[in-house]
C-alpha cells in the first residue's frame, strides 16, 4: 500500500519501543474498524505529522526508561496536540519524560493481576471497578508528572493507570491488548472513539481494489514468481495477484516432502491448469533434495534457514526455465514480521519469507501484498476473492512445513509418522466438532518429538517415538490459549495413532498457552 493513500483515512499510529505485543495492539485498533500501523519509536516527527494520526499509542518494551541507552520519545511528540496512550513501557515513557519518576519495583508483577480503576474516567468507561489485567513489568511509576491523576492501582502497583485529560495523555501499566486482560477491548474502543474521535470507517472491502491497482502499477508488463505452499497466506497472495495481472504470475508449488498428508493433490486441484484462477502453475517434486540438505541438522533456526534458502534456490531454477522474472511474491503477514523482529522488538524466531532477498537472487523486488494484515483479515480477503471456504479456513501451516514439526533431525520416516498422526488427529477433531462446533480449536496439529520411550504392544517390547498433540484457541495468532480438547476425543486420537502409525508408542498433549510458548513447537 502507498503510505500517502493509507494516511488519507483516519488512522492510529503505534510507536514501537521493542515489546512483543506491538502488532497485537494494532490488531485491537483494527478490530475497532480504525486503520492502524506500527512504526519505530524513532520515527521522524515530520513523518508523524504527515501521517496525521488521530491518536498515538506508545508500546511496551524490555528496557528501563531511566537508563541512558534506552529508547525515548522525541519530546516534540508531546506538543502535537494528538491524544497519546502509553502501555507498560510506554506509560513509563510518559511519566519519565514529562517530569515524573520511574524506578525499580520492590516486587515485580507478571501475569494475571486484579486492578482497581476509576470507572468515571473516559478511558475506563463501562469497565468493572475491579477486573483482571495482564502485567509484565519490573519497573513502576513512583511519582506521576504534574497535571496527571492516578486512575488505577493494584496491590503492588500504586500507579497502574494515570491520565492528563487537558493534554490528552493516558497511560496504563498493564497490557490491554492481550486476551488475559478482561476489559482490554473496551479500553481500546474508549480511546479510539471517545478520546481520539474516530468514526470507525475502515473496511477490508477496499483492500482488494487498492492492492490490485498497486500491483498492476508496480508490475506493469513484468513477471511475478510466487512460491505457493497451499496455505492460507500464499493462496490468498496467488488469488490477489492473479486478479491483478493474470498469467503474468507463475506459481511454483514446491513439494519438499514436508507437506501434510495428501496436501500436494489438494493444492493442484485448486490452482492447477483446471483450477479456479488464471495463472501459470508449476509443480516441483523436490523432496529428495530437501531431505539431503536437512540430513543431520537438529537446530530449529538452522532448519528454517536451510528450508528458506532451498526455496529460493528452487525459485531461481524455475525462473531460469520460464525466462526473466522481475518480482518475487511472498505471503508475509504481520505476525511473521513481529516474530522476526520488527523495529526494536526482540526476534522470537525467523521466518523464511521475511527480511528481503539474498544478494545472489536474480529478482528485482519482493511483493508482499499481505504484509500489513493479520490472519483473520487474510481469510476475509480470501473469501472475497472467491477462494473455496475449505482452503481459506484450512489449518495454518508454517512456511518450513513439517520440518519444524519434527523435533530434531528430519528424515523421510519421521515425516511419514507425523503426517499419519496429524491426519488422524485432525480427522478426529473434525468429526467431533461437526455437530458441536462451539469448542473447535483455532489450530490443531501433531508433532513428532525426539523422545523415545519403552512401551508394550502385543507381547513385545517397543522403544519408539512420542507424538505431541497441540491445539490452541486464538483470534489473531499473536496470543493463544491451549484448547480444552474433550478427553474422549484425545483418547480416540491416541488409540488410533499408537495402533496405526508405525514407530509411535506414546502420545502427549501440549497444554501451554502463548505466551510463554509459541504456537509451533520449533
Amino acid at each position: 500500500m502507498k503510505k500517502g493513500k493509507i494516511m488519507e483515512r483516519e488512522n492510529i499510529l503505534v510507536l514501537d519501543f521493542g515489546g512483543q505485543y506491538n502488532q497485537l495492539i494494532a490488531r485491537r485498533v483494527r478490530e475497532c474498524n480504525v486503520y492502524c500501523e506500527v512504526h519505530s519509536s524513532d520515527t521522524d516527527i515530520a513523518k508523524i505529522r504527515e501521517m496525521a494520526p488521530k491518536g498515538i499509542i506508545l508500546t511496551g518494551g524490555p528496557n528501563s526508561v531511566y537508563e541512558e541507552s534506552s529508547p525515548h520519545a522525541d519530546p516534540d511528540l508531546f506538543t502535537l496536540g494528538i491524544p497519546i496512550l502509553g502501555i507498560c513501557y510506554g506509560a513509563q515513557i510518559l511519566a519519565y519524560q514529562l517530569g515524573g519518576r520511574v524506578a525499580g519495583a520492590d516486587k515485580s508483577e507478571y501475569g494475571k493481576t486484579e486492578v482497581t480503576v476509576d470507572t468515571t474516567k473516559s478511558l475506563f468507561k463501562d469497565w468493572k471497578e475491579d477486573s483482571v489485567v495482564w502485567m509484565s513489568h519490573t519497573d513502576l511509576i513512583k511519582d506521576v508528572p504534574e497535571g496527571f491523576t492516578v486512575t488505577g492501582h493494584t496491590s503492588d502497583c500504586p500507579v497502574a493507570a494515570m491520565q492528563d485529560d487537558e493534554r490528552g495523555f493516558y497511560a496504563v501499566q498493564f497490557h490491554p491488548e492481550v486476551v488475559h486482560t478482561d476489559e482490554g477491548m473496551k479500553l481500546f474502543r474508549n480511546f479510539v472513539y471517545d478520546i481520539c474521535g474516530c468514526s470507525g470507517d475502515w473496511q477490508m472491502s477496499s483492500f482488494i481494489d487498492t492492492s490490485v491497482t498497486q500491483i498492476k502499477e508496480k508490475v506493469g508488463n513484468g513477471k511475478v514468481l510466487l512460491g505457493l505452499s497451499g496455505g492460507v497466506d500464499s493462496s490468498v497472495v496467488a488469488a490477489l495477484i492473479s486478479k491483478a495481472i493474470g498469467d503474468q504470475l507463475t506459481c511454483v508449488f514446491v513439494d519438499h516432502g514436508l507437506l501434510r498428508k495428501n496436501e500436494a493433490d489438494e493444492v493442484s486441484e485448486v490452482f492447477g491448469d483446471s483450477g479456479l484462477f488464471k495463472l501459470n502453475f508449476v509443480h516441483v517434486d523436490a523432496a529428495a533434495h530437501f531431505y539431503e540438505k536437512l540430513s543431520g541438522v537438529t537446530e530449529p533456526e538452522d532448519k528454517r534457514k536451510i528450508i528458506g534458502a532451498e526455496f529460493i534456490d528452487v525459485f531461481e531454477k524455475e525462473a531460469e526455465k520460464i525466462g526473466t522474472v522481475d518480482f518475487l511474491a511472498q505471503g508475509t503477514i504481520y505476525p511473521d514480521v513481529i516474530e522476526s523482529g520488527l523495529g526494536k522488538s526482540a526476534t522470537i524466531k525467523s521466518h523464511h519469507n521475511v527480511g528481503g532477498l539474498p544478494d545472489h537472487v536474480s529478482f528485482r523486488e519482493i511483493i508482499e501484498p499481505l504484509r500489513m494484515l493479520f490472519k483473520d483479515e487474510v481469510r476475509e480477503v480470501g473469501l472475497k476473492l472467491g477462494i473455496p471456504e475449505k482452503l481459506v479456513y484450512r489449518q495454518p501451516f508454517p512456511g518450513p512445513g513439517l520440518g519444524v514439526r519434527v523435533i530434531g533431525e528430519v528424515t523421510p520416516d519421521k515425516i511419514r509418522m507425523v503426517q499419519e498422526a496429524d491426519a488422524i488427529y485432525r480427522e478426529e477433531i473434525e468429526k467431533a466438532t461437526e455437530n458441536d462446533p462451539d469448542w473447535k480449536p483455532s489450530q490443531y496439529y501433531a508433532a513428532l518429538t525426539n523422545m523415545r520411550s519403552v512401551g508394550v504392544m502385543g507381547d513385545g517390547r517397543t522403544y519408539d517415538y512420542a507424538i505431541a498433540l497441540r491445539a490452541v484457541i486464538t483470534t489473531d495468532f499473536m496470543t493463544a490459549t491451549a484448547a480444552p480438547i474433550p478427553w474422549d476425543v484425545l483418547t480416540r486420537a491416541t488409540d488410533r495413532i499408537v495402533n496405526e502409525v508405525k514407530g509411535v508408542n506414546r502420545v502427549l498433549y501440549d497444554c501451554t498457552s502463548k505466551p510463554p510458548a509459541t504456537i509451533e513447537l520449533e
